[in-house]
Parts: structure tokens; sequence; C-alpha cells
């Protein structure tokens, strides 16, 4: 495996915990700057809406910089809003930082993404893909916990004050330990937006949007949902985010050895299977602790273990269009984001906390059914009678 790929990964570490890292201190943001929870929440809604929105429009704008380049560019703009985000004294200040964030997080992210593939042989992609995957999802649940601990100890900013300090760190190792590497030549617009027409394409990315809102559901409000069910506080739950958020971590490995192993049709649908059933079995679990924790790491391994199987199915479904395939992917992953915690929030303030696993594993059923449509599409009858033995 090339070692820039590892490199790749801490880069994507750093650049995603900014993402989720406030929805473990949500009310000390919201507490501070006199906002209310649901208010507070809105800074995870606009990241996610903007970085969805942003990575595929940034990554055509910029097809023909050269990469380290760009990622220096990015890393710098990244810093500054680290920087205000750090000073802010009230929301809009806080907003605007996250803004800054969003957009050149956006393009960092999917840089990662499309590069690493490109760095390894062919039967080591779905690995490069999960290695990166990976830094995205330890920063993404591991920052939660973290956020806890130093928020709860020196207060919200004191997260983003470690983030600052690691961006530096990435700059620094940009600059001296990475290579040159030159773009792709970049096909025409038409000609890449032309491939969303293909329906396996379009059901695919409406799959990673509809199983990243139905995690997100539950995911996004997990705290008080651990407070109102369990009636555990504090250090408890840093520990459950902890262990979450080590089987998360895993989970990006462990599904890119399963696409490159078994196929990125298998790996998706059966993971799909089980995800579902895990958000509905959650709940009767709470008040037996052993069984919760089992499934609170089997959830957290399935949460990532799709995405890197999805973007090697993507590959392959359009490989002319590879690069676009994984930014619009990451697209429908964050928009999802957003969408979840739009969702998971109407629950919470209209219905009840309690009511956020069945919402979040409706969503996930729903994915899975897409998932099947996509996979079938395009294939004779022949071809699908053929498949369906296989399995």
């Amino acid at each position: 495996m090339d070692k820039r790929v590892y490199f790749l990964m801490i880069i994507s570490f750093v650049i995603g915990m900014v993402e989720l890292i406030i929805s473990g201190i949500l009310d000390l943001i919201a507490e501070d700057l006199h906002v209310s929870l649901a208010q507070a929440g809105q800074l995870i809604t606009v990241f996610a809406l903007i970085f969805a929105v942003a990575s595929p429009i940034l990554l055509i704008m910029t097809a023909k910089v050269e990469r380290k380049h760009l990622t220096l560019i990015s890393l710098y703009i990244f810093f500054i809003g680290d920087v205000v985000t750090i000073v802010s004294g009230n929301y809009l200040l806080l907003f605007i930082g996250r803004v800054i964030l969003a957009f050149s997080g956006a393009l960092l992210i999917i840089l990662c993404l499309v590069m690493a593939p490109s760095l390894v042989d062919e039967k080591y992609r779905g690995r490069a893909i999960g290695i990166v995957s990976m830094g995205v999802s330890a920063s993404l649940v591991l920052g939660v916990p973290i956020g806890l601990v130093l928020g709860n100890s020196f207060g919200w900013r004191a997260p983003f004050v470690l983030i600052t300090v690691l961006t530096v760190f990435s700059i620094v190792g940009v600059h001296l330990l990475m290579e040159k590497v030159e773009p792709k030549p970049a096909l025409p617009l038409r000609i890449q937006l032309a491939s969303l027409k293909n329906r396996k394409i379009t059901f695919a990315l409406l799959t990673t949007f509809l199983y990243m809102a139905g995690h997100t559901v539950l995911y996004a409000y997990f705290k008080p949902y651990l407070e109102t069910m369990t009636g555990i506080h504090g250090g408890w739950v840093s520990i459950v985010y902890l262990i979450f958020g080590f089987a998360a971590v895993s989970g990006g490995g462990i599904g890119g050895t399963l696409a490159d192993v078994y196929g990125s049709k298998k790996s998706i649908i059966f993971s799909l299977a089980i995800f579902s059933i895990v958000f509905f079995i959650l709940p009767f679990t709470l008040g037996i602790v052993p069984i919760f924790i089992v499934i609170t790491i089997v959830w957290g391994v399935l949460s990532w273990a799709i995405s890197p199987a999805m973007q090697s199915y993507l590959i392959e479904t359009s490989p002319e269009t590879s690069e676009i395939q994984q930014s619009l992917n990451n697209s429908a992953l964050h928009l999802g984001v957003a969408f979840g915690s739009i969702v998971g929030g109407i629950v919470v303030e209209q219905l009840s906390i309690e009511v956020n696993p069945m919402i979040g594993g409706l969503f996930i059923i729903l994915s899975f059914i897409t998932a099947i449509l996509s996979i079938q599409m395009g294939r004779t009858p022949s071809k699908r009678y053929k498949a369906r033995k296989e399995w």
C-alpha cells in the first residue's frame, strides 16, 4: 500500500473532526451564546449542507490544479476558519467560522478520497478508499467524545484549539512529506453530469443519502437519547461514544476489505440489511448493558463499513467519471447528515426522543430497497437470475 494513502487518512481525520465534534457540546455552545439547543444544532446542519453542495462544484472548478498545491491552499483556508471559530463571541461569528471550515473541508476530504485509489493498484482500490474512510469515520465519531472531554473541562472552544494545532501539523506534513500529484485529465462537465442519467448511479447515491440520514437521526442526538432513556451522564456517556468510535473507525477498514474480497454489491446489501435490524433492536437492549454494548459496536462498524463499498461500486459502474461519482457520493453522505439532523430535531421536539431509533431504522430500510434497485438495474433477465443464484 502506498504510504501516501495513510497520510491522506491523517489529513481526512483532522478535517473531519470539525463536522460532528460539536454534537457533544451543543448544550455548552447554546448556553454560552444564549441560543436554543435546536439553533445550536443548525451549526451541524449548515456545515453538512455546504459540505455536500460545495464538494462536486469545487472539485470541478479546481480540476486542473496540481493536487499538493491545492491541498495546501485549502488547509490554510481551513486554518483561518479554525481561528474564526475560536475567537467567536456570538452565534453569527461562529456561524461564519463554520461556513469557512465547511467550504475548505469539503474540498480537502474529496481530494483525499479521489487521490487514494489512484495511488494504488486496482486490487487494493477498495482498501485505499477504506483507509481514508477510516480517517473520516475516526474524526466524526472520536471527535464527539474528544469534544465532550475537552468541552466539559475547558469550555466549548477547547476542541477547536486542538483542531487548529492538528491543522498546523497537517500543513507542515504536506509541505515536507507529500509529493506532487498531477490531476487527471478533466472530462467536460456535461459528460460528468450526464452520468446522473444512469439510474444505477442515481439510486446508489440515494442509498448513501438514506442510510446516512437514518444513522444521523439517532447519532446527532445520541447524548440526550442516552441521558433520557438510561439516566447515564458525564463520563459514562463519553465511554459509550468511545466504544462506538473505535467500532466505527474499524468499520472503514473492514468495509474496504470486504468490498475487495467479496465484491462491493454483496457488501452493500448485507451491511444495510444488518444495519436496519440493529436500529430496531437497540431500544430493547438499553437495560441489558452487555447486549447494548455489542449492538452499539455493530452499529458503529456498519455506519462506516458501507461507504468504501459504495465508493467502489460507483467506480465500477462508471469508471470514466469516477472522481465526480465519488464527490457526488460524498455530497449525498453529507446531505444525509444534514437531513438526518433536521429530522432528528423535529422528532425530538414534536414527538419524543424515544422514537428516534425507529425513524432512523425506517430510513435505512428505504436505503436497502434503493440499493437493491440500483444493483438490479441495467441487467438482462438472465443476468438477474444468475445474480440471484450467486447470492
